[in-house]
């Protein structure tokens, strides 16, 4: 039995749209992820965390089809993809943003995420794509930058951006692909407080406005408790518990192995 009928105290009745079972990754002998059951609720807005080494970005690769788990396996909307490439899970409404941005540096905002949007029209990201009418997408390009608060970068080259906006660009490379969930390796990493809240809100925004499913890894408690319907917590690469924000924040296992006491500073 995965999470999504845990004891929340959520009474939502939405299906489950995204699902591991006993998803398990072993290095030698080094287990990642073990025996990892999740529910993600369509709509829901999920976060994972846990201390560096306890698995979240195993498990988000396995998740996202870059890593094959050595057993168990994904659903998503009630189908096995776990044999599915990246590209497969993507047309199937699966998109994911990386820690490391992704971008095309010698390249435009625009053209960035024009080329996303023409890549999942045409089912590969292929160089060819360079070739392409530039007017192929742009519409959608243009909605998807002013979504994301870049319309002011928009002819800037990729290389160019601040980091933050490198962060933003990223997540709109990924929003490009019109995914229906959408999976976030640490969207704040490397920010300062004020380019962090800018983030949170946007991720608040597209999970509303966009009526997105979201899963994402974060290490800044304050995002994650204010911004989340549940969290995961991950120990040791096993799922230690699932909760809302407030039962998080109050549980006392959470405590001990990961959080060691919620400042009042974190939870702002």
């Amino acid at each position: 039995m995965t999470d999504a009928k845990s004891n929340t105290g959520d009474e939502t009745t939405n299906a489950v749209k995204l699902e591991t079972i006993g998803l398990t990754r072993r290095f030698g002998e080094l287990v990642a992820n073990e025996k990892i059951d999740l529910g993600i609720r369509e709509g829901e807005l999920r976060a994972i965390i846990g201390p560096n080494g306890a698995g979240k970005t195993t498990l988000f690769n396995m998740i996202a089809g870059t890593l094959s788990p050595s057993e168990g396996n994904v659903r998503y909307e009630g189908a096995d993809i776990i044999h599915l490439p990246p590209e497969d899970r993507a047309q199937r409404g699966l998109a994911r943003s990386y820690q490391s941005n992704q971008l095309f540096f010698d390249v435009t905002v625009l053209e960035n995420v024009r080329l996303a949007a023409q890549a999942a029209e045409l089912g590969s990201f292929a160089f060819s794509l360079f070739s392409r009418a530039e007017s192929f997408q742009l519409e959608r390009a243009e909605e998807i930058i002013e979504l994301v608060g870049l319309e002011d970068v928009r002819t800037t080259h990729a290389k160019n951006l601040s980091h933050g906006d490198q962060r933003k660009l990223g997540i709109a490379v990924a929003l490009a692909t019109n995914p229906e969930t959408l999976l976030l390796d640490e969207p704040t990493s490397g920010m300062g407080s004020a380019e962090t809240d800018q983030t949170a809100a946007l991720i608040e925004r597209i999970h509303k406005q966009l009526d997105l499913t979201v899963l994402l890894i974060e290490h800044d408690m304050s995002v994650v408790l204010s911004i989340s319907d549940r969290i995961s917590v991950l120990h040791r690469g096993s799922l230690l518990a699932t909760g809302t924000p407030q039962e998080i924040r109050e549980n006392q296992d959470v405590q001990e192995a990961y959080l060691g006491g919620l400042r009042e500073e974190e939870i702002r």
